[in-house]
């Protein structure tokens, strides 16, 4: 079997070619045009960055994928799904206001902006996957519909999943809040006592009876009903109700590759990568620490698994930048271990790959 092909570039320009032009010239020649996308819907599936982060990709990166979709004859539109925390992407409503604030609109894209997962993260469709811990995938809908699939990652240190990476955009980026809910937890939502109001709306959305009420009012949920759909955390006007987030680390990981094959298989797809700001922590947080390491370059395949390992074995390449959350720490040559030492970044490679995402054999090839 032949190694797979992930295309880089660094960031050094000239006068004759900036950055944007070189990344074009990067994605057509990883082969971007094998794509069937004439007259075909084409999500672009990125992170439009947490309010207060200033780490995500550059909108200016999007509109290259963009136009060169255009220009294939695709019908290009970036996509995100809601989140699972309490935070200013959790509707769809407040989803898009940061990612207007943060330069993702039609007038700077030249495409729509649609949140995958619908108004509250409940727009789903449930996908039948072979996994050892999945066997429904609960993808959002616009990602579903969608008859090619474009990542666009911003690679950085994750502080659950270890790397955040293609994988991690993919799998956790395109399940709903019930998809997010199976992954990050082994338990049910549960209702922050202190902060419930009685006000009734999680009972009212609740399909299974699993909400009661005391004498005070508060909400309580019976885990032995509850569904997981997560339908109540949208609802919730004061935040109340919250998912556990007690999943072990590595199976976590394995759920976002099961996650990750729902969303890819039998669907066209092409990956591209940028490892530039380099942070410590995922672009979820509402703030940025400086980078661990110098920005390297613009990666493309369309192998999620090898552009990964590619991505992650050219920062632990790069020296640790000084004064950086990297710095006072023992690296022994991995960088994710030593920033999240409670979580293997290499188990979503390692079994992304037993499950066939892709190959952790590959050629990196310079552009």
């Amino acid at each position: 079997m032949s190694k797979s092909q992930v295309f880089w570039t660094d960031f050094h320009a000239t006068p004759n070619e900036n950055l944007l032009q070189k990344m074009r010239r990067l994605i057509e020649r990883a082969g971007f045009a094998r794509l069937p996308m004439d007259g075909k819907f084409v999500a672009i599936k990125i992170h439009f960055g947490e309010k207060g982060n200033l780490a995500f990709v550059r909108p200016n990166f999007a509109r290259v994928l963009v136009d060169a979709t255009r220009e294939h004859g695709g019908k290009p539109f970036l996509t995100d799904a809601n989140t699972l925390y309490v935070g200013s992407r959790k509707n769809a409503l407040d989803h898009l206001d940061v990612a207007y604030l943060n330069g993702f609109n039609p007038f700077t894209l030249g495409c729509h902006v649609i949140i995958a997962d619908g108004l509250k993260g409940t727009d789903e469709t449930i996908v039948p996957v072979k996994g050892q811990y999945v066997t429904e995938a609960k993808i959002g809908r616009a990602i579903t519909d969608a008859d090619v699939l474009i990542t666009l990652t911003h690679v950085k240190m994750h502080e659950c999943a270890g790397l955040g990476g293609v994988l991690k955009n993919i799998g956790m980026g395109c399940g709903s809040r019930a998809g997010k809910m199976e992954m990050h937890s082994s338990s049910k939502p549960e209702v922050d006592r202190n902060e419930c109001i009685g006000c009734r709306a999680c009972a009212k959305t609740c399909a299974h009876d699993a909400v009661s009420f005391d004498e005070k009012g508060k909400a309580s949920i019976d885990k032995s009903k509850c569904a997981g759909c997560g339908r109540c955390i949208g609802r919730c006007p004061k935040d109340a109700v919250c998912a556990s987030f007690d999943e072990k680390f590595e199976i976590l990981n394995k759920k976002i590759c099961e996650y990750s094959l729902a969303v890819v298989q039998g669907r066209p797809h092409f990956h591209v990568a940028l490892v530039v700001d380099v942070s410590p922590f995922c672009d979820c947080h509402a703030e940025n620490d400086v980078p661990v390491v110098p920005d390297v370059g613009i990666f493309a395949s369309f192998d999620p698994i090898a552009l990964d390992l590619a991505c992650a074995n050219a920062i632990n390449a790069q020296p640790v930048i000084p004064n950086s959350a990297l710095a006072d720490k023992q690296t022994h040559g991995d960088y994710f271990t030593a920033m999240h030492p409670s979580t293997s970044w290499r188990t979503i490679v390692e079994y992304g790959e037993e499950i066939g995402l892709g190959s952790t054999d590959y050629d990196l090839i310079k552009i």
